[in-house]
């Protein structure tokens, strides 16, 4: 029996599942989600949001507010919110998929896929380290004078890490960047066609998009600065696909959830990537870092949760070690992932034991404790409902 037609069974099995008579109904669920999003909505003044839960096959949905406060257009489950580093997950499922393919191994040193960057400090990477943010200090950005390919390999020939630094946690867009433009030169493509027909497609990621097309601008909701209250949208930059370009629905994403559950069929290499995604690699204080995603002992205590998620991880190296061996296992893991631009800011996280997950989708770049808190929060009491 081959590995898919286990996976199958298993799958066809799920679908069997009757869900428990104490499930939430949807009108508990719309309740909840009011009580615990209304307030933060009028904290932050957040013009609109979607959140979303999926559990053991069945969807809750919740949508509130503005996705465009000037042409008075109410957010639906139809609206494109920009996902922020949320992309990076998606980053690193094309990586994976490149492994899966015998295109190129995770393993592999930046110089050997990019010959440019030989002998350099970039260049003796590894391609996991890109994609778990052990990147001997890269910054979180990319220099904002860089505006071309060249000029930016340029800058990272001479990039050199500060006296003392080793390999610690350090974000950086500038690191999982450049995974992405290595994975998609795998596939002998450019970034968002690499991922576009690699994995959106095989996905059925519809409403998944680099570049909105112009049919579906509509669909498109506005971000709201937090200094101005400006209406915006990301801008273009060096790397911002690989790293935080994409836009999304709230079907998309729970649906995308469901995928890294396990609980939706998709092609076999595919399933095999994403799975590789969740492997810990890296040790950090409050979590083990995966590739890009971030895997919390379940249960998790809120503190030990918001402290994985202080601004703090982003923004500043953090001690971590790597694990002699990879973690593979999935039980008794909580998975999660911030997302943010100027206008907008998402959560998503998701627990395989339990065959559950939230997303919240906002067109407000809500500070990462209180969009984690009251995410976190919904998603236990949909559990607490089933039991």
């Amino acid at each position: 029996m081959t590995h898919r037609t286990i996976a199958m069974g298993l799958f066809t099995a799920s679908l069997a599942v009757t869900l428990p008579a104490a499930a939430m109904t949807e009108q508990q669920f719309q309740a909840q989600a009011d009580k615990l999003f209304a307030p933060l909505m009028s904290e932050y003044d957040v013009p609109g949001l979607a959140v979303g839960v999926t559990w053991q096959g069945r969807h809750y949905l919740y949508t509130r507010g503005l996705a465009n406060r000037e042409a008075d257009i109410a957010v639906s489950r139809q609206t494109l919110f920009e996902l922020g580093s949320l992309s990076k997950t998606f980053n690193v499922t094309l990586a994976a998929l490149a492994q899966e393919r015998g295109l190129l191994s995770l393993d592999d040193q930046v110089g050997e896929r990019l010959p440019v960057l030989k002998a350099t400090p970039v260049g003796a990477l590894s391609l996991m380290d890109l994609a778990t943010h052990q990147s001997n200090g890269l910054p979180l950005q990319v220099p904002d004078d860089i505006k071309s390919d060249s000029a930016l390999m340029t800058w990272l020939r001479q990039w050199q890490p500060a006296a003392g630094v080793g390999h610690e946690r350090a974000y950086s867009n500038v690191s999982i960047g450049i995974l992405g433009r290595i994975a998609a030169s795998a596939f002998g493509q450019p970034y968002a066609q690499a991922l576009q027909e690699q994995v959106l497609v095989p996905l059925a990621l519809g409403s998944t998009y680099v570049q909105v097309p112009a049919t579906q601008m509509q669909r498109y909701a506005y971000g709201y600065g937090r200094q101005d209250d400006k209406a915006i949208r990301v801008s273009p930059g060096m790397l911002d696909a690989e790293a935080y370009g994409l836009k999304s629905n709230i079907d998309d994403m729970l649906r995308f959830v469901d995928i890294n559950l396990g609980s939706t069929a998709v092609p076999e290499p595919l399933a095999a990537a994403v799975a590789t995604t969740h492997q810990g690699v890296t040790r950090t204080a409050p979590f083990t870092q995966a590739m890009i995603w971030e895997r919390y002992p379940w249960p998790v205590s809120r503190e030990q949760l918001l402290a994985g998620n202080a601004p703090s991880m982003a923004l500043q190296a953090q001690p971590a070690s790597r694990l002699g061996k990879r973690e593979a296992g999935e039980q008794g893991v909580l998975f999660s992932k911030t997302g943010s631009t100027n206008g907008f800011g998402g959560y998503a996280a998701f627990v395989p034991d339990e065959r559950i997950g939230v997303v919240m989708l906002a067109n407000r770049n809500v500070p990462l404790e209180a969009r984690v808190e009251a995410s976190y929060k919904l998603l236990q009491q949909v559990l607490e409902a089933g039991r």
